[in-house]
């Protein structure tokens, strides 16, 4: 058998999808070790995971809140994604050294993946946790896409191979897209026009849905059969962001509490805390063990980030989607091109506008249908073991030594 390294940043939102293909490839009889942040690797792949230590940049840069477009792009590059990966490379690094991978698996933001395989000749495949880059992300900015090329060639020179050329965040191997054309309409013909045939082959396999050994409790007696259930969640990384339009949600919730209950996911303690056996209508926790309370879930009102959304479709529930930075606005837009959902201005909705989105959701079947109709395309693409198939299919390409080279 096979082993496989995965690279990942220390981000809840890509460590997950890779959990299942991870998994499903250790079913099949390969070995699994990862390269990224222990504590926070660890923590959702479970103590028997094989990690080797990544740095992370000394300090975590302050993003401040009102920052959006352009902008948020830039930082999300300069301040965040090309700093962390020069913290990464050495461990990266060391694991393949120690580990010796037949593949490396590279998350779309931990280049470092990409880039440090690439040095070592390996044959690497892109974790695309996020769809934005398949769809013309940086169409109408063509300035930011050159100076985000600029910044990925510096460092190549770097931490990478100066004589290498492959963009690492587009594998010329493989692709692994968790997602479908049917949320994210056809590959932006520009990126495709730009790459090739430097790129891959591009997999939409679906979302990688697994279970999660570290989900938290929930009280789920809680639950009142008779009302349909929302969950309110902003993900893991928006805390700073979040006050004032959790505060919202809470309003607009307890409004509705004769048709509906809530649950409000609120990590950052922005909201005070509520007691299931005090409160019926809305809970407020600072985690919720999302995959199974999905599936008790009538619809979801969240920032468009790309796992809560394909989770969401996953389940058939549909959406009211807030964005707020990096990729979730071409995320929003997808949900709200298929049907799935209604889009909403993060900074500048009230209680009113966001009840009307809401009440859209719940009471227009087309809604629902479109969000079944997309499960269903996730569900078929195959998910965690297509993208391992996939994976083990580069095993197959990859040219074999000869002897003069095995002596």
């Amino acid at each position: 058998m096979s082993r496989f390294l995965f690279t990942v940043p220390p981000l809840v939102g890509h460590v997950n999808p890779a959990l299942g293909v991870a998994a499903a490839l250790a079913a099949r009889g390969h070995t699994i070790a990862w390269a990224g942040l222990p504590e926070v690797v660890g923590a959702l792949a479970g103590p028997e995971a094989e990690v080797f230590a990544c740095a992370v940049p000394a300090a975590e840069p302050v993003r401040p809140p009102e920052l959006r477009g352009p902008g948020a792009l830039k930082f999300l590059w300069q301040d965040f994604l090309v700093p962390l990966a020069e913290a990464m490379a050495p461990g990266v690094a060391a694991a393949i050294e120690r580990f010796g991978p037949d593949v490396v698996v590279a998350d779309q933001q931990a280049v470092a993946g990409a880039l440090v395989a690439e040095r070592f000749g390996l044959p690497w495949a892109t974790s695309a946790t996020t769809s934005a880059e398949f769809t013309g992300a940086l169409d109408g900015m063509p300035l930011v896409d050159a100076w985000v090329a600029g910044l990925l060639a510096d460092l190549r020179k770097r931490i990478g191979d100066p004589e290498g050329g492959a963009d690492p965040r587009f594998s010329p191997h493989l692709i692994l897209a968790f997602t479908t054309p049917q949320l994210t309409g056809p590959v932006a013909p520009a990126l495709v026009a730009a790459l090739a045939p430097a790129v891959g082959p591009i997999r939409f396999v679906g979302p990688s849905i697994a279970d999660r050994p570290s989900a938290p409790p929930f009280p789920w007696e809680w639950l009142d059969r008779e009302r349909a259930t929302v969950l309110v969640t902003l993900g893991t990384a928006n805390g700073d962001a979040g006050a004032a339009f959790l505060t919202i949600c809470q309003q607009m919730l307890r409004d509705r509490a004769e048709r509906l209950q809530a649950v409000i996911v609120d990590p950052a303690g922005t909201l005070p805390r509520t007691a299931p056996e005090l409160d019926p209508d809305v809970l407020v926790l600072p985690a919720v063990p999302q995959l199974r309370l999905l599936a008790r879930t009538a619809a979801v009102v969240c920032h468009a980030g790309h796992n809560t959304v394909c989770e969401a479709l996953w389940h058939g529930v549909p959406l009211v989607v807030a964005p707020i930075r990096d990729d979730q606005p071409v995320v929003a837009a997808q949900v709200a091109a298929a049907g799935a959902g209604v889009r909403v201005r993060f900074g500048r909705t009230d209680a009113a506008r966001l009840g009307q989105a809401l009440d859209a959701v719940l009471d227009d079947p087309a809604h629902q249908a479109a969000a079944l109709r997309i499960g269903a395309s996730f569900r078929s693409a195959g998910g965690a073991a297509a993208a391992a198939t996939h994976l083990e299919g580069l095993l197959l390409a990859r040219p074999r030594p000869t002897d003069r080279e095995t002596r």
